[in-house]
């Protein structure tokens, strides 16, 4: 018996480029069968975009419907065992979904912030010595014993899940599953150096012991499989947030698929294993009779990272990035447009394209939308509803879409216009103090219709276009909210220059904006 209310699964991929899907960019090297799959059965969205061009800010975007610098981190990540990014009483796409009968699970990657009971002393969770000697002292180990067996405090079933099974960050400490609160098991060694550096693992930590970083993908596509089965039974609606721990770092990619791009480039191949494990939970909603009524989404959280053998793959004529300049952490778009494709069946008719402007915060107001409801004030400020582009039946209401770097420093795109707030790339491709040096201007527009390859500045020919793009993001940072409703409040302040990454900058050249 098929329930009237839709499931949602939610792929999220990390780190991977919107030219690493081939039915994008039908020019590159790396063949994604099953997305292709999706694109031919669903609709693909061509102008989507992550709200930050890194990962822990993509993903309280997409779990709150808010952008990522109203909330206390804009710039950077969160750092292992950092604080929980999504204030408690926020509401989040599952608890929002919650209210209306859906069960939920996370499993995967969290990266927002577990809630850890204890302070990561050096003395007790770094190892002593040269890599040769990293041995977990037996006061190290009564140490961990006891945090680990204390409850986390603000994981996902602190946010809305009714589930979790995941980790926090795959290449970060601990190396261990968490299930809901707890780690599964306690960690009593130190992951060791042979799987440290190398595009692996950062850097060592408390680990299970014999952890091996080949078996994530395996674990999220079972953990995937048993969860659908289960719910399936119930006959209940049910939101599976499925966040990938790949193709980001660690590479470490399972027998089958090694060599398997013929790039050689174990990033490559691995896009194709998480593509596989993709047709494994597609396969899995088939075969326990749930395709039919569920609306699958696919989507990255950023664009790709250079650091994986970007040129290496660009002299075999594979683009991560497609057409698009830069790269993950990058302002310019291939730092943040993305892979996004949906599939409903009987209502997003097979193999369309949309080329409307989306971002990953319009998850919550899609599913209110989705569900005849309507969502609060102080909740999804930043959220539109993508109902009407999978009907075909009009916009969605999206007129601009706020960007964000690693950095901090931002960008905001209005249709064709793209305005971006600093003389490089705001991230690793171009830093802003090179970017100076080099003469550039302080401020960079674009006409992305005519130039999506952001090649052609052309901000001293449309002084005024700048002067009201600059205007329509200080209404919304001072609104906080991009979408019609009652003023709202960011959790800090917000500086839409950060001028302390140009420190020879005189802040008076800023007034002509």
């Amino acid at each position: 018996m098929r329930t009237k209310k839709p499931n949602i699964v939610y792929f999220l991929v990390d780190d991977m480029g919107y030219g690493d899907a081939s039915c994008l960019n039908p020019a590159g090297k790396i063949p994604t069968p099953n997305i292709d799959r999706l694109a031919r059965e669903g609709m693909i969205f061509t102008d989507a975009h992550s709200s930050s061009a890194v990962c822990s800010p993509s993903r309280y975007s997409v779990l709150t419907g808010r952008y990522n610098w109203r909330s206390v981190l804009q710039q950077g990540i969160v750092r292992p065992y950092g604080a929980p990014l999504i204030a408690a009483e926020r509401l989040t796409v599952p608890g929002f979904l919650k209210r209306h009968g859906y069960h939920s699970a996370c499993i995967g990657k969290w990266h927002l912030g577990q809630g850890w009971d204890f302070e990561p002393h050096a003395e007790t969770f770094e190892p002593v010595g040269g890599a040769a000697e990293w041995q977990a002292k037996p006061a190290q180990q009564a140490c961990w014993r006891e945090a680990f067996a204390k409850p986390t405090t603000g994981g996902p079933t602190t946010r809305g899940f009714d589930y979790y099974y995941g980790i926090d960050v795959p290449n970060w400490p601990p190396y261990c599953f968490i299930e809901n609160d707890r780690t599964v098991g306690i960690p009593s060694e130190f992951l060791p150096a042979r799987l440290v550096g190398n595009n692996q693992a950062s850097h060592t930590g408390p680990a299970m012991p014999g952890w091996r970083l080949e078996q994530l993908l395996p674990t999220w596509a079972r953990r995937a499989d048993d969860y659908i089965k289960e719910r399936a039974a119930r006959q209940e609606p049910f939101f599976l947030y499925l966040a990938m721990t790949s193709p980001h770092t660690p590479l470490a990619v399972n027998p089958p698929w090694i060599g398997k791009s013929g790039l050689n480039n174990l990033y490559a191949d691995l896009v194709m294993e998480t593509d596989d494990i993709f047709g494994r939970v597609l396969a899995a909603l088939e075969a326990h009779g749930v395709a039919d009524n569920t609306l699958v989404l696919f989507a990255s959280d950023n664009g790709c990272a250079p650091y994986i053998g970007v040129k290496e793959m660009e002299a075999q004529g594979h683009f991560p990035s497609g057409p698009y300049r830069g790269y993950k952490s990058d302002a310019w778009d291939g730092g943040h447009r993305i892979p996004c494709l949906a599939r409903w069946p009987g209502v997003i008719a097979p193999g369309t394209t949309c080329g409307a402007l989306v971002c990953l915060s319009d998850l919550m107001a899609t599913c209110a939308d989705l569900l005849g409801e309507t969502l609060p004030d102080n909740a999804a400020e930043d959220s539109l509803s993508m109902l009407p582009l999978f009907r075909g039946t009009g916009p969605s209401g999206r007129r601009a879409v706020v960007h964000h770097s690693i950095t901090g420093k931002f960008a905001i795109r209005d249709g064709r216009w793209k305005l971006v707030l600093c003389p490089g790339s705001g991230g690793w491709t171009l830093g802003d103090a090179e970017a100076v040096k080099a003469g550039l201007p302080l401020v960079q527009l674009y006409d992305m219709q005519a130039d999506p390859g952001e090649q052609r500045n052309l901000h001293a020919e449309y002084p005024r276009k700048v002067k009201e793009l600059v205007g329509l993001l200080r209404q919304q940072v001072a609104a906080g909210r991009s979408t019609p409703g009652a003023r709202q409040t960011n959790d800090a302040p917000v500086d839409i220059w950060k001028l302390e990454t140009l420190p020879d900058v005189d802040p008076a050249l800023l007034d002509d904006y």
